[in-house]
């Protein structure tokens, strides 16, 4: 019987971004799993607990961790909320009745090309998408979950499209959640440099694993009448091939 895979649907995704929550479920489904999306579930806690409110936080993740108590798996679109879950929650439920449950979630919490790749075992879903495409290393999902080689042998396993990447592509695209609020001058600066990066390799596009990144690289791009576009990897994985 096929595993069953509980969305993590972020914040940004589920406000900003919709279309790629629906595109990871439909290539999960595409590559064998049955999938589930329990509507309970709200925001993880990370704008509060980056910013230093924990004591505000804590309750959010606390509800997380009990909406999600009985997930066999748990698959989010993002490298920042998964990082949160995994890396983070142990730290704030620490001394809370939750916090065995909140490791154990954490272990069975994924990113999407994390999954794919490590969990699901697959590098070729079955799409297409004939375009140049560039790609950004989100920085929690790179720093945190160590989330490289992944989503390059998802993208290389995609008919028609020409992976390229970006000089210094490990720097920070500047948006950093309320960083991009607080630094505006320097996150600004950081967009830009990013941008004229990724203008620089001849892309079409530019994915990453995080919205939330894509986002201010699309704002600065906008900002500068660029014509490359931005897309979320779920969302060139669902193109499903001809």
């Amino acid at each position: 019987m096929p595993a069953t895979v509980s969305l993590f649907v972020p914040c940004f995704v589920d406000q900003l971004a919709p279309q790629v929550g629906v595109d990871m479920m439909r290539v999960l489904r595409r590559v064998g799993y049955n999938v589930t999306f329990p509507s309970e579930q709200t925001c993880c806690g990370q704008p509060a607990f980056n910013t230093g409110y924990w004591d505000e936080a804590r309750p959010v993740a606390r509800r997380f961790v009990q909406v999600f108590h009985d997930a066999e798996l748990v698959v989010c679109p993002s490298g920042s909320c998964t990082t949160m879950v995994r890396s983070f929650y142990p730290e704030l439920l620490a001394g809370t009745d939750v916090h065995a449950d909140a490791v154990a979630l954490g272990k069975r919490t994924y990113e999407f090309s994390e999954f794919l790749t490590n969990v699901a075992k697959v590098t070729d879903v079955g799409a297409s998408f004939p375009q140049k495409v560039a790609i950004h290393d989100s920085c929690h999902a790179l720093r945190e979950l160590h989330v490289h080689d992944g989503p390059r042998t998802l993208l290389k396993g995609v008919r028609g499209l020409e992976l390229v990447e970006i000089a210094h592509g490990e720097e920070c695209c500047g948006f950093g959640g309320t960083f991009s609020v607080k630094m505006h001058d320097i996150s600004s600066a950081m967009g830009r440099n990013k941008a004229e990066f990724i203008e620089a390799t001849g892309a079409s596009y530019v994915t990453a694993v995080d919205s939330s990144c894509l986002m201010q690289i699309e704002g600065v791009l906008r900002r500068r009448n660029s014509n490359v576009k931005t897309i979320h990897l779920a969302s060139i994985l669902a193109q499903e091939a001809k």
